[in-house]
C-alpha cells in the first residue's frame, strides 16, 4: 500500500504444504534493495531462491555501473526472471511476486511510492494505490479497498495492512493470521525516501492485538 512517505508491503507468516502448515514462521516479505520491496506466493523454495539471485542481481549491477537501476528497470529486471520460471509454472511450480519500491526520480513524494504486479508469464502490470498477491489476496484486497485513501500517515497505513491480513486469514486456510500466543506477526517493511525499514515485532504485535481486542466486540469487521 502507498502511504504518504512511500510504500509499505505486509506478509503473513504461513507456509502450507497441502492441507498442513508447512511452517508458522516464513518471511515472504523482504529489501530487495535499499529502495525496494518484494513479496512472494506460490511455490516457497523457488521464491525465495528468486528473491535472493534478484538481491544479488541489483547489488551486482550496482557495484558494476555504480549506480542503481531505475524502479522501472528492476520491475522489468524481476518480470524476466518470472517469465525464465514458466517451464516449472507449468508443471505446478509457479511462484508470483509483488514489488513495490520507493521511486528516487519520481517528480513529486506523492508519486514516489509505486507497486509493481505480474502474472505466471512475467507481465508486468503497475498498480495504484494497493495490490495484493496469494490465495488470501481476493480478501486482503476487499479490506484494502474501503481502508485505502491517498495520504495515509505510516500507523494507518500499517493498521490497514495488518486488519487486511486477518481478514484474509479469516476467509483463507493458506494464509496465516497474526498468533499472540507463539508470538509470530506479519512481516511489515517500508520503503521511503530513507531507504527500507522492517517494523519490530513488538509494533505489529501491538497493532495486532489491537486488532483483534476490536474484533472481540465486532466478530465482522
Amino acid at each position: 500500500m502507498t502511504y504518504a512517505d512511500g510504500v509499505l508491503m505486509a506478509g503473513d507468516r504461513r507456509a502450507t504444504m497441502g492441507n498442513l502448515v508447512a511452517s508458522r514462521d516464513i518471511e515472504k516479505v523482504h529489501s530487495a534493495d535499499g529502495y525496494s520491496l518484494v513479496g512472494i506466493a506460490g511455490t516457497a523454495g523457488i521464491g525465495i531462491e528468486l528473491i535472493r539471485l534478484f538481491q544479488v542481481e541489483l547489488e551486482h549491477y550496482e557495484k558494476i555501473e555504480g549506480t542503481m537501476l531505475s524502479l522501472d528497470g528492476k520491475a522489468n529486471r524481476l518480470a524476466t526472471m518470472i517469465r525464465n520460471n514458466l517451464g516449472a509454472a507449468l508443471q505446478g511450480l509457479a511462484v508470483i511476486p509483488l514489488y513495490a519500491g520507493y521511486d528516487l526520480d519520481a517528480d513529486s513524494a506523492a508519486k514516489a511510492g509505486r507497486i509493481f504486479s505480474f502474472d505466471v508469464v512475467g507481465g508486468l502490470y503497475e498498480e495504484t494505490g494497493y495490490d495484493g498477491v496469494g490465495s488470501g489476496s481476493l480478501f486482503a484486497k476487499s479490506t484494502l479497498k474501503k481502508r485505502y485513501r491517498p495520504r495515509l500517515t505510516r500507523d494507518e497505513a500499517v493498521r490497514a495492512v495488518v486488519e487486511a491480513l486477518y481478514d484474509a486469514a479469516d476467509d483463507d486456510t493458506a494464509t496465516g493470521g497474526p498468533d499472540l500466543v507463539r508470538k509470530i506477526f506479519p512481516i511489515v517493511t517500508t520503503a521511503t525516501a530513507e531507504g527500507t525499514q522492517r517494523l519490530s515485532d513488538e509494533e505489529v504485535g501491538a497493532v495486532s492485538q489491537a486488532i483483534v481486542d476490536a474484533r472481540m466486540s465486532n466478530p465482522g469487521g
